[in-house]
């Protein structure tokens, strides 16, 4: 055990080890014997909330900061968008003919990531979901250019576990979904979103709201797929109905492919642009 560098104490760890050889005394087995942060039980009753949440914000932003990640780019979209050598499944014709956005998110992940590498991928890097399909893209992107990138899993009733192209260093496991959502957005340069289903608009709308309403920098919110997100939402009539303003309008921008969000991104003009930096 290293010594703590902030200080005389004792390290935490060493008084661990230490109860793994207490006394087997019916004192050291009780439960109320065990050291507070060794304790599931004690961690996982409903009091102790807050202390998770805190928890579970601190892991990925320690380890993030100590590999000096600076800023990422954002893929949000479908678990269930397939690969294109998957096309002839039993999927929908539908479902099927999107297959076409994973290999423009493999692609716009590719991209972004030949420019992370330049940095030592501290900036630019790719961070997604963590799952199959788009997000399954968005880190297979990634390994392609020979860069890392972030997997922010979650843990769902069924399984659910990281697609094999995240970088193991940076894939980490939610309980909360608040949290993990601000994990998202925490170092975002540019948002990038393909078609989904709930998920998907859950991540899209809440940064929309953040952006709207100055909580967070306006920074490029891309949706692929102009057609697929006309069709199910009614963006002009929103404005028409007055619960946004026509301003609104201009949060995000349409783009088909990897290049046209790589000119939105290149072009981006922060001049007037409302908000601030996301707090922490």
């Amino acid at each position: 055990m290293k010594d703590n560098p902030r200080g005389p104490f004792r390290h935490a760890g060493q008084d661990l080890e230490s109860t793994r050889h207490a006394a087997d005394t019916p004192q050291a087995r009780s439960p109320a014997y065990r050291l507070a942060f060794d304790d599931p039980d004690f961690l996982l009753r409903d009091e102790l909330r807050p202390v998770r949440l805190q928890l579970e914000l601190l892991k990925p932003q320690l380890e993030l900061d100590a590999r000096g990640i600076n800023s990422t780019v954002v893929l949000f979209g479908g678990a269930r968008i397939p690969r294109p050598e998957a096309r002839d499944d039993a999927r929908s014709d539908t479902l099927r003919d999107m297959s076409r956005y994973y290999e423009q998110a493999r692609r716009f992940a590719r991209m972004i990531t030949e420019r992370s590498v330049a940095t030592d991928c501290t900036e630019n890097v790719i961070v997604t979901g963590g799952g199959p399909g788009v997000m399954e893209a968005g880190n297979r992107g990634a390994a392609d250019a020979g860069g890392c990138s972030i997997g922010l899993n979650i843990v769902l009733p069924h399984e659910q576990v990281p697609n094999e192209y995240v970088t193991p260093e940076l894939c980490f496991n939610f309980h909360y979904f608040g949290i993990r959502k601000m994990h998202f957005l925490l170092r975002a340069r540019a948002i990038a979103v393909f078609p989904g289903g709930f998920g998907t608009l859950d991540e899209l709308f809440e940064s929309l709201t953040l952006i709207q309403t100055g909580r967070m920098e306006q920074v490029p919110v891309l949706l692929f797929g102009e057609d697929f997100w006309r069709d199910i939402v009614n963006w002009d009539a929103l404005a028409r109905a007055g619960t946004i303003s026509a301003e609104d309008l201009s949060l995000f921008r349409f783009v088909e492919t990897a290049e046209d969000a790589l000119a939105v991104i290149d072009g981006w003009d922060k001049t007037g642009k409302r908000g601030t930096i996301p707090g922490r």
